[in-house]
């Protein structure tokens, strides 16, 4: 007999659950009141909470009657995240290889503004082709070629998000990052044109947290917060050795002014595209 895997959640998956967990809570009901009308076991209940089980729009509204969620515009906002958290994206053709990186990806996708503090390599969504290749080469020193090679596919694929209207990212870069090559002086060189190139578009501001700063705001290391538009809230993540680590609020208000006052001591844009071309020149040298 062949055993079915569970579905492993999603970050979606798991919002839902929570915010159904906190409305039966908020109900005074148990588990066992809610599966019984529902005409639903406790099992499916529990794995509705748990964001391993899908919810469907018929168990979804009866669930906010129960609740008495009966303002139409909330309900409909709830019963819409019922419906997306399960709904698959391109991405999806990459879970196999990077099935963690499935969540960032889907964040990257919703959000209405990024604000990116980068120390370690430059940003995901501003990276050329060769520079990501040298990046993904390092970081995945035992993987194989063909594997690196979709990591340079989905880091490109990422970046078509740059081209859409509505979305603002805000980017700081330590001043490092200029100096530190990967893949040969021509990548490097090519690399830091491609910045420059990328803070001439609308919605991308691009600021340098030069070396005369001096000590900052967040010495630990990069950070992405996702702002949100309803009804998801906003996210912060955090690389490390582990896979992503997601921070959200009230916790993230805390990453925001950290965030504003990296911004205040960073370069103006005109500065810092003045010294990343300062820096190609010394490079053409």
């Amino acid at each position: 007999m062949v055993s079915r895997k569970a579905p492993t959640p999603t970050l979606r998956s798991r919002w839902l659950g929570s915010r159904l967990r906190q409305l039966r809570e908020e109900s005074g009901l148990s588990i066992e009141e809610v599966a019984d009308y529902l005409q639903r076991n406790m099992g499916t209940v529990s794995r509705f909470e748990n964001g391993i089980y899908p919810v469907r729009r018929p168990d979804m509204q009866a669930m906010l009657t129960l609740y008495g969620v009966n303002e139409p515009r909330r309900r409909e906002t709830l019963t819409g995240l019922s419906e997306s958290v399960w709904r698959t994206g391109w991405w999806d053709g990459y879970a196999d290889d990077f099935r963690e990186f499935v969540d960032f990806v889907w964040l990257e996708e919703q959000a209405d503004e990024q604000l990116l503090f980068d120390n370690t390599v430059l940003p995901g969504l501003l990276q050329t082709e060769d520079y990501a290749r040298a990046v993904i080469e390092a970081a995945e020193f035992d993987g194989s070629a063909e594997y690196i090679e979709r990591g340079v596919a989905l880091r490109m694929e990422r970046q078509k998000i740059l081209d859409r209207r509505n979305l603002r990212i805000r980017s700081i870069i330590d001043e490092a990052l200029l100096h530190r090559q990967a893949g040969g002086p021509e990548i490097m060189r090519d690399q830091l044109r491609h910045l420059l190139a990328c803070a001439q578009r609308p919605s991308v501001q691009l600021r340098v947290l030069p070396f005369s700063a001096g000590m900052h705001a967040s010495p630990t290391g990069s950070f992405i917060l996702f702002k949100m538009a309803e009804p998801y809230p906003e996210v912060t993540c955090v690389e490390t050795l582990k896979g992503a680590l997601y921070i959200e609020l009230p916790d993230s208000e805390a990453v925001a002014e950290r965030y504003d006052r990296l911004w205040e001591v960073s370069l103006g844009q005109e500065e810092s595209a003045a010294l990343i071309a300062a820096r190609i020149e010394e490079r053409a040298l």
